[in-house]
């Protein structure tokens, strides 16, 4: 009889202590699994850290193969046009007559108009008479300097070469050169060849300038090439004095989209800047988020009733003066502000969020 009972007990359903619907029998059986929340949540945070590193390690194997083919492809593409170009700048200003300089309003319309004339009477001169005549009678060969910035030299075959100077903080940087052509003095210029890096629109702004304004033409893309080189040379000088101090950097082919990642011991950085244009050397849109790192040593720092913190601060914390000093400084110089009143932000901004 016992034995029939005992039976009969163990067939039963089991009874839950706090309700009988299965909704709760399935709610305590999640939960009995679970010996340990606060650990596994952890565990959960881990595993997720670990996949968006693998990750990242990924993207960022990715885009240094895309930077270093990009690179390979323009320096083999423009290599060869460059030391042609190079080379006949060389020769035109080596046999110039005279070398004029030209600032503020002497560079004007009438001049390349001028330029123009000039370049076209020689080109028809020489198909009249041949080289024998030119060098019977010699022409003045004129080079003109504008500012610091470029040089405009007459070229055989009536063309108008423009070599660009450029520089970074007082040293000379890369020459870039940029030959226009017409049929006749009447007929509009157009872009021949040039070395300008493939990423930036110079099709568009001839397009846009060059038939209707062909100074400001000119002008635009000597500014184009500068800001380029400004923002360019920046990433690097950042790279060659904080490289130990950035995790990840990325940024687009003309530089107008930078991203970067700066490690603190209780925080990691996010830097983002947009610039407005190609010729802005400074950004508009601008983005500085502190992440705070909650290891043991931060948690416990954080968590501390004398400082009035709690460990609570897990969502990102804007820093405002650093998004100020990069909308009014250079690079390397924001870089460095940032650094140094990282501490002293960071430690206002907890105290203004902790509860009263």
């Amino acid at each position: 009889m016992e034995s029939d009972v005992e039976e009969s007990l163990r067939k039963r359903p089991r009874k839950y202590p706090f309700s009988a619907d299965s909704s709760s029998r399935k709610q305590f059986e999640q939960y009995s699994g679970r010996t340990f929340a606060f650990t596994g949540e952890v565990n959960f945070m881990q595993d997720d850290d670990n996949r968006l590193e693998i990750t990242r390690t990924k993207f960022g194997s990715l885009l240094k193969r895309h930077g270093d083919l990009t690179e390979r492809l323009a320096r083999d593409s423009d290599k060869i046009i460059f030391e042609r170009l190079q080379k006949e700048f060389e020769a035109a200003r080596a046999s110039q007559t005279e070398e004029i300089c030209l600032d503020g309003e002497e560079w004007n319309d009438g001049l390349l108009a001028t330029i123009r004339e000039r370049v076209h009477m020689e080109a028809d001169r020489k198909a009249m008479h041949g080289d024998a005549d030119i060098l019977a009678c010699p022409q003045d060969k004129i080079t003109y300097k504008i500012g610091n910035k470029q040089v405009i030299c007459c070229l055989e075959g009536a063309r108008i070469g423009v070599q660009y100077e450029t520089s970074f903080a007082g040293e000379p940087c890369e020459f870039y050169h940029c030959v226009l052509e017409s049929k006749s003095f009447l007929e509009k210029m157009t872009v021949l060849e040039h070395t300008v890096p493939f990423f930036l629109p110079i099709r568009e702004i001839e397009n846009d300038l060059l038939s209707s304004n062909a100074m400001k033409f000119i002008d635009h893309v000597g500014d184009l090439l500068q800001a380029f080189v400004d923002r360019r040379e920046q990433v690097r000088l950042i790279k060659e004095l904080y490289g130990n101090q950035i995790r990840e950097l990325y940024h687009s082919l003309p530089y107008h989209m930078i991203e970067f990642v700066l490690d603190d011991s209780d925080c990691k950085v996010t830097v983002s800047l947009r610039y407005a244009d190609l010729i802005s050397v400074l950004p508009t849109r601008i983005s500085v988020l502190a992440w705070p790192m909650f290891n043991k040593n931060t948690m416990a720092t954080l968590s501390r009733k004398e400082d009035g913190l709690s460990g609570s601060h897990s969502s990102p914390i804007r820093l405002t003066y650093a998004e100020d000093a990069l909308r009014t400084m250079s690079l390397p110089e924001a870089y460095a502000e940032i650094v140094l009143n990282l501490p002293q932000a960071l430690q206002q901004t907890y105290h203004q969020k902790a509860p009263a």
